[in-house]
């Protein structure tokens, strides 16, 4: 169950964090998975690990926000496979604020990789996907695209697009074979999490602040995110589309 044996798989922002995980998971199930991130280390190294580990790998530098390397990768992957079976669009970035502490400038720049980087990487695929009459798109999202979070603003004003993105893309191309998700995790602890945590006076009760937002009391691993997507792009859950998948430890429970 939940193989990917042979699956031609792009994950973005797959240098670090949620994004490594769900890469080298993919490469354990069997996918060829092309490693995409702005960081050309981080994306090797993910790429690398997936190699030592049995599986097959290559990194792409580039910035999703970039629509030509969006399509010119894509291209170059349909002359090599026929194909591209499963996108992942991970790649993020976050900023906090309410309305009075965000600039215009800030929320544009969230806009252009949260938002418009799941749309460049989305239509460099789609067409070749529609074509094909199969592909499955998961969208990262985060429960600040459900609920509203308090000083996230332009977070989850993007976020909330991401989901409704998702249910567009699933709604429109369902006749096409094209089956469109997005996982909406709570808290996560990232490398760059932990990094934010430690700039804290108290790290631990920092920790236990933002872990309390959620049911079960602590944040989750990028492996537990990392679980969900590979059920998504797997054809076990060929029945699924246009869904905001929460992996929130039960923040959204009360709400």
């Amino acid at each position: 169950m939940f193989r990917l044996d042979d699956k031609i798989t792009l994950v973005t922002g797959a240098g670090s964090g949620i994004g490594e995980s769900i890469a080298k998971l993919f490469g354990q199930s069997g996918a060829f998975v092309g490693v995409i991130d702005r960081d050309q280390s981080s994306a090797e190294a993910t790429s690398k690990s997936i190699r030592e580990s049995g599986g097959k790998s290559e990194a792409f530098h580039f910035d999703v926000c970039n629509a030509k390397a969006c399509n010119d990768l894509a291209e170059s992957l349909q002359e090599r496979f026929g194909r591209i079976d499963i996108l992942v669009n991970n790649a993020g970035i976050g900023h906090v604020g309410t309305l009075l502490d965000t600039e215009a400038e800030d929320l544009d720049r969230m806009y252009d990789v949260n938002v418009k980087g799941i749309f460049n990487m989305t239509k460099a695929v789609l067409m070749d996907m529609v074509g094909c009459g199969k592909g499955n798109i998961i969208n990262l999202a985060s429960i600040g695209g459900v609920v509203a979070v308090r000083d996230r603003l332009a977070y989850c004003t993007t976020k909330f697009a991401v989901v409704g993105f998702t249910k567009c893309i699933a709604l429109d191309h369902a006749s096409e074979g094209i089956r469109c998700n997005c996982i909406c995790p709570g808290r996560v602890e990232t490398p760059f999490v932990k990094a934010r945590l430690a700039e804290y006076p108290d790290p631990e009760k920092a920790y236990q602040d933002m872990a309390s937002t959620q049911a079960l009391g602590r944040m989750a691993k990028p492996e537990e995110i990392a679980s969900a997507a590979l059920y998504l792009a797997s054809d076990e859950s060929s029945f699924v589309t246009g869904t905001p998948f929460l992996i929130d430890g039960g923040w959204s429970a009360g709400k």
